[in-house]
């Protein structure tokens, strides 16, 4: 005879299955959002460094963002791509100078501590200006989680594990999956003493997955894309990660580290969420998301 529990698995799953949405997706047993593009942004937004009085004390790697936006994947040889099951997908675009990133990014705060996972379906693709592939045109894209501990906790810290898949680097290609856990130095925003700043997605102190590489699909012309699926496990309640998988294949984490810093005065419970693209040419790049599910084990 089957337990409770096993009829409520059973009709869990079978409710996630008869719906497309959510069927393509692996999610725990409580879905945070669900953000499909062709309804809207979704909370998603773009990410502005701190200042204070005037534009200019902004730091120059958060000057550089701008908005995400709503696009049907135009492109010159064929009209509009469009997303994976829509019009619309997230799109994520760097200014064209190499080196250049972008951030989307959404905010929110935890109501209890437990495992989360995030997943998403996505691609990227340099602009197509040139007539040619450009394989090795987009440096890079990844995300982030910024977390931090609850009000009443001690020891309280700020924790902000970083995953990101370097494409190519000085036009070469490298494929690797690859984390950080040092950011850079905070500086002083303003003259209140209330505002600090920090660019923590800077070129250096990236380490290399182990056999974090992957060839990814990108097909034969600069024009066209396929989808790709991204999943990443962390523990809101030790603040480790658990695991990272993309299409078929799944990554060890076992020396995986966050930056870790103590925490801010203002920022308790934050859980937010960060997508980049960074460019390795003179042109744009694109990272698309076309839906993301957040969900948790509590």
């Amino acid at each position: 005879m089957l337990e409770r529990t096993d009829i409520g698995d059973a009709l869990r799953l079978a409710q996630l299955r008869a719906d497309p949405r959510l069927s393509r997706f692996d999610p725990l047993s409580r879905i945070i959002c669900l953000d499909e593009f062709s309804r809207g942004h979704c909370g998603w937004s773009q990410l502005v460094g701190n200042y204070e009085d005037d534009l200019d004390t902004m730091l120059p790697g958060y000057a550089q963002h701008t908005s995400a936006m709503l696009s049907t994947l135009p492109h010159w040889d064929a009209g509009s791509h469009g997303s994976l099951s829509g019009s619309y997908a997230l799109k994520i675009a760097t200014r064209p100078r190499p080196g250049a990133q972008n951030v989307a990014l959404k905010r929110l705060t935890f109501r209890r501590r437990g495992p989360i996972r995030f997943e998403m379906y996505f691609t990227f693709k340099p602009e197509a200006s040139e007539l040619k592939l450009g394989e090795t045109d987009v440096r890079s894209f990844g995300f982030v989680f910024d977390l931090q501990s609850g009000d009443r906790d001690s020891g309280a810290e700020r924790v902000m594990p970083h995953v990101r898949f370097l494409n190519a680097l000085d036009g070469r290609h490298v494929q690797r999956w690859q984390y950080k856990c040092h950011t850079t130095e905070f500086k002083q925003v303003g003259t209140s003493d209330k505002t600090l700043s920090h660019y923590h997605l800077s070129p250096e102190d990236w380490i290399d997955l182990p056999d974090g590489e992957q060839r990814l699909c990108y097909n034969e012309i600069a024009t066209k894309v396929n989808w790709s699926y991204l999943r990443f496990d962390f523990d809101l309640s030790t603040m480790k990660a658990l695991g990272l998988r993309c299409n078929d294949r799944e990554f060890d984490l076992t020396g995986f580290e966050s930056i870790r810093m103590p925490a801010m005065w203002n920022l308790w419970s934050l859980l937010n969420f960060c997508l980049f693209a960074e460019t390795d040419a003179a042109k744009r790049a694109f990272l698309y998301d076309d839906s993301v599910c957040i969900s948790g084990e509590f």
